[in-house]
């Protein structure tokens, strides 16, 4: 471990600070045991001098923090949505505040050393010393580096807002190594997995959360030389990134659904060598997907000067979602017989379109689905964390018929 941090700044070896930390309940606490005991032999190796009662204190703290731990910090989808949102709102000249720096600084601790970062992170929490000890420790873990739930993507999106403020050079080779990571976790055939080392369910080509979209615009914007990338990347970046978006496009032709000849729409996931629909978690099964075609037609849709190939790929999937509408139903939040926020589905002939998440592959039926993987053609059927813990209905495509009447007039004008 250096004396300084990426960004120059002395790193703590105050023993005391990590005893003394350990007293905040967190969810590092079996790390924060073993980092503990393995930098107090650090410290006695660098001769700093640590009394026989210190050690003896430190090796209680360690002892006892599991008991004193209370707060519960396990990351969650909800805090990684806080976290796109929080990048988003926040004004070019904030990025050059020490806030953003302090954020900067959690964002290359979380780095690993594969280039990608884990998902569910809120990078701008305070992490406490052996919170972070626990992370750099980690450094090695690729298990963990994704792109689900906006992972990646979105620290990457802050390292370049902060670098045009500040053009520290470590801002630009975390990010340079965040592209490489992205480089190395494309597939063959294109597409991207949702982790870049896990086996399992987890290799299949990941539109699911528009995974593999996010990567996709992300690499739009470098190829375009859009401003907010054209500083912390070389002409030669944008020219890799558009090679790669180019095969990312490709993937998704090749994996639209056809039926008797005519293309559809997507599954969540497709299986990385048949290109198939596959299945994921044990509620996520082979299926036509409303919420995830739906992003990628409008991916489709921003292509200037779209191939027929394209075309023809972005017509198929608007005359699906014109079969697939649900007219006179609505999705309803309601209070249980128990008190608690559930959802269930209810007629209302007033209501606008929506769509399923998931629709058989034979019969386009939508269903829903528990984590038994027993299919249900009722919401009410399947059980209640399910059933208000997922999105199986909503209005994904409606955005689209505007864009899709703007993308025609164009290409009309086009032939002229």
């Amino acid at each position: 471990m250096g004396k300084n941090d990426a960004l120059g700044r002395p790193k703590c070896k105050i023993f005391a600070s990590y005893a003394g930390a350990c007293f905040e309940g967190n969810s590092f606490e079996m790390t924060i045991r073993r980092n503990l005991i393995k930098r107090i032999a650090m410290l006695r190796f660098k001769n700093i001098y640590l009394t026989r009662t210190a050690i003896i204190i430190s090796a209680c703290l360690v002892a006892i923090a599991p008991a004193v731990a209370q707060k519960d910090t396990h990351n969650t989808p909800q805090m990684a949505r806080e976290w796109r949102s929080f990048v988003k709102e926040k004004p070019v000249e904030w990025f050059g505040s020490k806030e953003a720096e302090y954020i900067a600084h959690n964002i290359l601790l979380y780095q690993r050393s594969c280039g990608g970062w884990p998902k569910n992170v809120r990078m701008s929490d305070s992490l406490s010393i052996p919170q972070e000890a626990a992370i750099e420790d980690e450094k090695e873990l690729t298990q963990d580096a994704t792109i689900d739930n906006g992972a990646t993507t979105t620290e990457l999106a802050f390292l370049a807002r902060i670098y045009n403020v500040t053009k520290h050079p470590a801002y630009r080779e975390a990010f340079a190594k965040g592209f490489k990571f992205l480089q190395k976790m494309q597939l063959s055939n294109g597409g991207w997995p949702q982790f870049y080392d896990r086996k399992g369910y987890y290799t299949h080509i990941t539109y699911n959360d528009n995974a593999m979209v996010n990567v996709m615009i992300l690499l739009k914007k470098l190829a375009d030389r859009d401003a907010l990338f054209e500083q912390i990347t070389t002409e030669s970046d944008a020219s890799i990134a558009r090679k790669m978006f180019d095969k990312g496009v490709d993937c998704i032709l090749k994996t639209q659904i056809v039926v008797d000849g005519t293309p559809t729409v997507w599954c969540a996931q497709h299986d990385e060598k048949t290109l198939k629909p596959a299945k994921a978690r044990a509620y996520e099964l082979p299926s036509f997907s409303g919420l995830e075609s739906a992003e990628i037609t409008k991916l489709l849709m921003n292509i200037s000067n779209p191939s027929p190939e394209i075309i023809r790929a972005v017509k198929s999937a608007m005359a699906w979602f014109d079969r697939a509408k649900i007219t006179g139903k609505k999705l309803e939040t309601f209070t249980n017989s128990e008190g608690k926020r559930d959802r269930r589905l209810v007629d209302d002939s007033l209501a606008a379109p929506i769509w399923a998440r998931f629709y058989n592959l034979d019969d386009m039926r939508p269903f829903v689905c528990d984590r038994d993987g027993v299919k249900k053609y009722d919401i009410s059927e399947i059980g209640y964390e399910r059933r208000t813990g997922y999105g199986w209905y909503g209005d994904w495509p409606q955005e689209l018929y505007p864009k899709y009447e703007k993308w025609l007039r164009k290409l009309s004008k086009a032939k002229k």
